[in-house]
């Protein structure tokens, strides 16, 4: 399989504090790749370098294959916090003026829309829907340009079981359309249920990098991470 991603000691350091230290992971077409780890770990830091929003202080990477392009934006989405959009109008409308923003043709709504099983309310005006279809309606709005990589960041926080059940099933399905997915989380459970491969974190650092049968057979005490810092 062709790789999507590769990072070559990629590190972020504030002062003294080395946020992500030296950080060698790659993520091949077709996987769900989670980097699990709990606050503070660096999960969130990775993301924003990979994204081009946080400036590495050393090391670099590459997205399929080559240095970072302008180009490469249009073969990713992302949604790294609460999606935000015009309460007052539709979410079919929010993603028109979305589609306009990326230059995507119009007839992408319907597919994405039905993609995250919210074609029947797209009418409806967002004010009404719940957080757990505002945040299908967010990734919705990341996958509109037919990305082949999306990238997430804890992208269960704040739902009710009943939310994180159906971005659970949607991540499922979207690999199965042929999206690669990273995502970043601090729920173990999660990661263990909808990835094929992860990084673990600690301060930084890797502590592991495999496909999640792996993990399994290892059972390394949750990588010195700590049960009490990962939510099962």
């Amino acid at each position: 399989m062709n790789t999507i991603l590769k990072t070559y000691d990629l590190s972020k350091s504030y002062g003294k504090l080395n946020a992500v230290d030296k950080l060698n992971i790659e993520v091949l077409e077709n996987e769900v790749y989670a980097i699990l780890g709990p606050n503070g770990s660096g999960k969130s830091t990775t993301l924003g370098m990979l994204l081009g929003t946080l400036k590495s202080s050393n090391g670099h990477f590459e997205w399929f294959g080559a240095s970072p392009k302008e180009e490469n934006v249009k073969k990713m989405g992302a949604l790294l916090e609460t999606p935000r959009f015009y309460e007052y109008m539709s979410g079919w409308n929010n993603l028109k003026l979305v589609a306009s923003i990326k230059q995507c043709p119009e007839e992408n709504i319907e597919y994405v829309l039905a993609l995250v099983g919210l074609l029947e309310r797209s009418k409806d005006r967002v004010s009404a829907y719940s957080m757990g279809m505002k945040q299908r309606l967010g990734i919705a709005a990341a996958i509109i340009n037919k990305p082949k990589i999306l990238i997430l960041d804890e992208p269960t926080n704040g739902l009710d079981p009943q939310g994180i059940a159906d971005i659970r099933k949607l991540i499922i399905k979207l690999a199965a359309e042929g999206i690669s997915i990273i995502l970043a989380s601090h729920l173990l459970n999660e990661v263990e249920m909808v990835s094929t491969h992860l990084c673990i974190l600690k301060a930084g650092r890797c502590q592991f990098q495999g496909s999640i049968d792996k993990l399994k057979e290892k059972d390394f005490q949750i990588f010195q991470i700590g049960a009490s810092d990962l939510e099962r």
